[in-house]
Order: C-alpha cells, then structure tokens, then sequence
C-alpha cells in the first residue's frame, strides 16, 4: 500500500496515470468528500460524493480509515473501500494530502509514503491557475497549506520533484520495485522462520 500525497496541483493524478501508462497495474482507492463535482468528475469514480451530515455520521460510525478538513472540505478514505481494493492482490494507492498520510500511518503499519515535490511554490501556483478549477482565494489557500506540506515532506518514505512527468513516474515505478522486493525478502524470511 502507497499513500503518494503532496500539495494540491503539485501533479499527483498526472503521475499515477502516468504510471498506469507505463504499465504497472495499480488500483486506486475512491475517497469520499463533501466537495462539490468538478467538470468531468462522476461520482464513485472520481470521488464518493456526500453531503456534510452524511460524512459526519460516517465519522461518527468509525466507517473511516483516515479522515480529515482540506480547504474548507471534507474527505475520507472508507474502511470498506480500501479493504476491497486490498482484497485485490495488487499494490494499492492512495491519493492523499499530508493529514491523510498521517493518519494512515497511524492507523496501517503497512503503509510506503511517497511524497511528491513541486519544482517550486511559483510553479505550483501557475499548475493550480492552469487548470482553471480555483477561484482567487482557494488558489491562496492552497498555496498557504502547500507550504506547511512540503514542510512536512520529510515524514515520507520518499520524496519525488515533478518537474518532468515521465521521470516522476519512473521515480515512483522504482519505489514500487524497491518496496515489492523488500515485501519478497520479508516474505522469503518469515517462511524461512517457520520452517
């Protein structure tokens, strides 16, 4: 399981498609959130959409792995989709911001933390403006959280800069080639114990 978070527009869905592309056969997890739909986004595909009452009981039910408040919103990985997604068999991850990590962290002993680095703060907020989904003061909000993130940076496991795209996504193929073989090795020795 990887939680790859980073600041919000630093490039984290562009990469994991990257990687996609690349052919590694990743699964995501589809978190919940009280945020309204963007243009293009489905619900249950993007994102599980609810309202603020409906999150809060989910809360409330201890039906979330990890949960926290980004930019005035809500959002959550459920219990029960990321279990499904385990049941799998495959490597698993998780888009989340550094509260989520956090939390996943305490929550899983089995988490790999990939932080992902913009170039810089000006690149970041020209990704954000670029994208043309936030208004003036959500871009200012984002920077200002964006920097107390990259702060935290070095609670990762790993910290990969997106300043080109494709050598990001072989970044992060190589974290997942490093963390499948240690699994392996860890694998190979409990068996080794047993015996």
């Amino acid at each position: 399981m990887l939680v790859l978070s980073a600041p919000s527009g630093a490039g984290k869905h562009a990469v994991i498609a990257r990687v996609r592309e690349f052919g590694e056969p990743l699964v995501e997890t589809v978190s919940a959130t009280t945020r309204a739909p963007r243009r293009g986004e489905t619900d249950g595909v993007a994102y599980h959409f609810v309202d603020e009452a409906t999150f809060r009981r989910l809360v409330a039910e201890g039906a979330f792995v990890e949960w926290a408040e980004v930019h005035g919103h809500l959002y959550g990985t459920l219990k029960s989709e990321l279990d499904h997604r385990i049941e799998s068999g495959r490597d698993v991850v998780l888009e989340l911001d550094v509260q989520g990590m956090r939390a996943l962290k305490r929550a899983r002993d089995d988490v790999v933390s990939v932080f992902l680095m913009p170039p810089s703060i000006a690149e970041l907020e020209r990704r954000l403006r670029k994208r043309g989904l936030n208004d003036e003061a959500d871009i200012a909000v984002r920077l200002r959280n964006a920097e107390k993130e990259i702060a935290a940076r070095h609670e990762s496991d790993y910290i990969i800069v997106n300043d080109d795209l494709d050598q990001a996504a072989r970044e992060f193929i190589e974290v997942l080639r490093l963390e499948r073989a240690a699994r392996t090795r860890n694998a190979v020795n409990v068996n080794k114990e047993r015996k």
